[in-house]
């Protein structure tokens, strides 16, 4: 009896992973990839790195597990071909970055694509789509408004 009721407190408290709030009642594979910036696979390969169950909840983890999932992520010991930020352009190192800092990186990648003036950089000044999709029909500034349609004038 008393081990239901502690399993019960353990899957309705909050974990926070990488400044990231997951219910206690998701399985470590779910509520990792919840968190900015970590995948599915990337999760898996916490998981598998850690040697913990992927169907394990995550209110079950204690503080330690929590610091050590913290600390493998942040730290590039996952497989190079899962991480979201290889060859750097500014330090040229592979990393994996989560959250914030991936929010942040991901802006001034684009800042610097606008004061360049490259295709990608214009595009993104215009907000047209990047990736060659075509806009004639789709991507249109007041697309609310009918085009060409004319009200009947009482004379």
């Amino acid at each position: 009896m008393e081990e239901k009721q502690e399993n019960k407190k353990q899957e309705e408290r909050l974990v926070r992973i990488l400044s990231k709030d997951i219910e206690g009642k998701m399985t470590l594979y779910a509520g990792l990839a919840k968190i900015k910036g970590i995948s599915w696979a990337f999760s898996n390969a916490l998981c598998k790195k850690l040697k913990l169950d992927k169907k394990r909840k995550i209110g079950s983890l204690n503080a330690e597990e929590v610091k050590k999932i913290e600390t493998t992520a942040k730290e590039s010991a996952i497989p190079e071909h899962l991480l979201n930020r290889r060859n750097d352009f500014n330090s040229g190192e592979d990393k994996h970055l989560t959250g914030g800092d991936l929010d942040l990186s991901k802006e001034f990648d684009i800042k610097r694509l606008k004061k360049i003036k490259s295709y990608r950089g214009l595009r993104h000044l215009n907000n047209l789509p990047l990736r060659g999709q075509r806009t004639k029909s789709n991507f249109r500034k007041n697309r609310r408004k009918g085009s060409g349609i004319k009200k009947k004038t009482k004379a």
